[in-house]
């Protein structure tokens, strides 16, 4: 599938929300949004910003990109977007002319918009469920920042010596991974006591003594893949292992039930059983599970009040913990099984059997 098929394929999901809720136009500026709605395109200046600074108006009488003069020949030239089908609507900067350009181009009283836009129905949950869904072409990108993310982490991970800093672990990932263009979205590196002390381990100067934790979601023409791994130095306690293999039944339930058409919350009340099973309840209060994935971090974690539909091609990423361990990798959901986006490449591999199937996955690397 080309970019051209896939933009079609978007569009006409972006029709059937204007028609579904009798809209005139539709305003999109998150940089989730504009990477989907552009096939991969940037549309920030600050790569942790929310919102861009160039936002994508849709509307029945056509496709128009709004921005001001400092972005406007990067939108044109690099991004592309009057080749995407976009008539570029700018204006000099310190004139403040977005709103009145978007609201003349569509009625203001029938506009909907993925942000607080002045006049307009926020509607961020309905766009995001327009992205849930990956084309083949978004999976063709998707597989190759899966495999370069993944890569990119267990070298680094396989490096970590004792005595390293948590901060200068990221700073070698951080390195590989922008290498390839490849933005760092969030990162954990642990070691030893705060593995087990937080859930969230924000790198510090914290030197590694016997074991750690290297953790990241990283974005690339706006998907993010997310993945964690773990180092011994010296034999595994077999305590410590036996509670990593248990940690990854727990993710591995969750996989098995993640399947296209099937509502999420049943993946859920399966591994909130499933702690209970392993004598654990206590732990499934202290960390959320995860959810899905693709143009966020988390589109949504999942909790009781969650009440969506498991897509078809929709990335997940669960990620089940046990104090001192935690199971996270990418998965795919298609209408049988969830396929493992992240796996291992570099990791020793760990295969178990759940709920009759056969899983790989990595386990912890010892040096």
């Amino acid at each position: 599938m080309d970019i051209s098929e896939e933009l079609r394929i978007k569009r006409q999901r972006i029709a059937k929300l204007l028609d579904t809720l009798d809209l005139d136009g539709l305003y999109l500026k998150r940089q989730s949004n504009f990477s989907w709605a552009t096939g991969g395109g940037i549309n920030t200046v600050g790569i942790t910003s929310e919102l861009g600074n160039a936002g994508l108006l849709f509307t029945r009488n056509g496709d128009f990109a709004v921005c001001n003069n400092i972005e406007e020949p990067r939108m044109r030239e690099e991004e592309q977007l009057e080749a995407l089908g976009f008539e570029i609507k700018s204006y000099i900067w310190h004139e403040n002319r977005e709103q009145q350009i978007v609201q003349e181009l569509a009625d203001p009283k029938r506009l909907g918009a993925d942000f607080a836009f002045p006049g307009a129905w926020e509607l961020k949950s309905e766009i995001a469920r327009l992205r849930y869904s990956l084309t083949e072409s978004e999976l063709e990108r998707y597989k190759e920042l899966c495999y370069l993310t993944n890569l990119a982490l267990e070298t680094t991970a396989a490096e970590i010596r004792p005595g390293d800093r948590e901060c200068e672990i990221l700073g070698r990932l951080a390195q590989r991974l922008w290498a390839d263009r490849i933005d760092i979205v969030t990162t954990f590196c642990g070691a030893d006591e705060r593995i087990e002390r937080y859930r969230h381990p924000v790198a510090t100067q914290k030197r590694v003594e016997k074991r750690a934790m290297l953790g990241c979601n990283a974005r690339r023409n706006g998907l993010i893949v997310c993945l964690t791994r773990f180092v011994q130095f010296g034999e595994v306690p077999e305590a410590l292992r036996q509670q990593y293999r248990e940690n990854v039944e727990l993710d591995l339930i969750l996989w098995s039930h993640t399947v296209a058409g099937k509502p999420v919350q049943e993946a859920f009340t399966a591994v909130e059983a499933a702690y209970r099973r392993q004598g654990r309840a206590e732990e499934f209060d202290l960390h959320h599970q995860g959810g899905s994935i693709g143009y966020e971090p988390r589109d949504y974690r999942v909790d009781y009040a969650t009440d969506e539909t498991v897509a078809l091609n929709q990335p997940f990423c669960w990620n089940p913990s046990i104090t001192g361990t935690k199971s996270e990798d990418t998965i795919l959901a298609t209408a049988d099984v969830s396929l493992p986006m992240t796996r291992p490449i570099l990791f020793p591999r760990l295969e178990m059997d759940v709920n009759g199937a056969r899983f790989e996955r990595a386990d912890i690397l010892v040096l």
